[in-house]
Formats: structure tokens, C-alpha cells, sequence
């Protein structure tokens, strides 16, 4: 057989990171809390002891740390290979 030739044996299978398709209307609570957990952080404007700062947390909600500055909060984001996002 030609190499070539685009025809794939059936014990051939697709590369780990493609990415497949699915429906989110079907995910669990559970599948739906973890969906960008290790991908995608948000930053939250708080007050902490009277001062103003900025939250970072986790896909899932999860606080991870405080900074004093949005840039900062958002550099820190970018350091750790996340995408961030904000809450309004």
C-alpha cells in the first residue's frame, strides 16, 4: 500500500489533541464546573481590609490569589499559561 495513498487502516486512530465535538446541553454539573479549570482564570474586583484589589480565581470559582493591581492580577494570569477573564 501507498503511503500516499489517504487510505487509513481501521487500527489507525485520529492524534490525541484533535478536538472532538459534543453537545454542553448534556454535560453534568459536575463536567459543566470543570470546563477551563486549568485553562481560564477570572479577575474580580474586591475590597480586602479597606483596600482595593483584585481576586484571581479559577475556572471553577476557586480563589488562587489576591494581587493589588488588575495588571498585575492579569500578568500573573498570562505567567501561569491562563487566559484571562474578567467579572463584572
Amino acid at each position: 500500500m501507498d503511503a500516499r495513498s489517504g487510505d487509513r487502516s481501521e487500527s489507525q486512530t485520529a492524534p490525541a489533541n484533535e478536538i472532538g465535538t459534543f453537545d454542553i446541553r448534556h454535560l453534568s454539573a459536575e463536567q459543566l464546573a470543570g470546563l477551563g479549570v486549568s485553562h481560564i482564570a477570572y479577575v474580580k474586583p474586591i475590597v480586602v481590609n479597606g483596600q482595593q484589589g483584585f481576586a484571581i480565581h479559577a475556572a471553577d470559582g476557586t480563589p488562587m490569589a489576591v494581587a493589588g493591581d488588575r495588571d498585575v492580577a492579569v500578568a500573573a494570569i498570562l505567567q501561569h499559561e491562563m487566559q484571562p477573564l474578567s467579572v463584572h
